[in-house]
């Protein structure tokens, strides 16, 4: 009786999705790619975060990467996991300056994508991480501010509700807690060790990627800290 094919999420994204900031655990997604490989029947999940990278630089590169990764007999991927927008809202020289993607392009351009991704696999989009503006400017020319990460934010929940794409929000909840500020690097966008932490326990128990991956209420019950 040949094996079932392991269900296989490409994680697009930017430093966040490589796991920048946390050398105890490699990141959010690396910590999700380990807890999957403990359970029976988990994902395969290819991490494929550049840094730096906004919407316009996935939406170059991700066909190429996402369709050589199908494995067995070239099947295509069986989920896209899209983490985005932070670099965009940065804005270039001054602390008023222009975005990296203005908000009507960024939002164009997301629902363009979200509209030719999903033929190829169903997507699920996640939300965006708290900057401390007091640390800006980062490397000297990059302004983020809390205000424009909120409008961002808003911006992929409205394309995802437009194309009936699950959406998990972060911005909020992490803002929620006191201790958000600890748990970013000294430049003030970068989630450290305990960020990346905090991320991999939302994305971990979000119901849309456990139903997904099948592994409701397995996930839930067999999830490890």
């Amino acid at each position: 009786m040949p094996l079932p094919v392991p269900r296989k999420l490409i994680v697009l994204g930017d430093s966040g999705v490589y796991g920048w900031g946390d050398p105890l655990e490699g990141g959010w997604c690396e910590r999700l790619r380990r807890h999957w490989m403990e359970l029976p029947g988990g994902p395969v999940l290819y991490p494929l975060g550049v840094r730096g990278d906004g919407l316009e630089r996935v939406a170059a590169r991700w066909r190429r990467e996402v369709e050589c990764r199908g494995e067995l007999r070239r099947q295509q991927p069986h989920g896209i996991l899209l983490a985005v927008g932070l670099n965009d809202s940065a804005r270039v020289g001054r602390a008023d300056g222009r975005p990296q993607l203005d908000p009507e392009g960024f939002l164009f351009g997301l629902q363009q994508w979200l509209a030719e991704a999903s033929t190829i696999a169903p997507v699920l989009v996640l939300g965006l991480t708290p900057v401390m503006e007091e640390a800006m400017p980062f490397a000297d020319v990059l302004w983020y501010g809390l205000e424009t990460v909120r409008r961002y934010e808003a911006l992929l929940e409205e394309a995802c509700m437009q194309a009936d794409v699950p959406f998990l929000p972060l911005l909020e909840s992490l803002l929620a807690d006191p201790s958000w500020p600890h748990w970013l690097l000294d430049d003030g966008i970068h989630l450290n060790s305990d960020g990346h932490r905090q991320v991999f326990e939302r994305v971990r128990r979000w119901p849309a990627l456990l139903q997904w991956a099948d592994l409701q209420p397995l996930g839930l019950a067999t999830a490890s800290v």
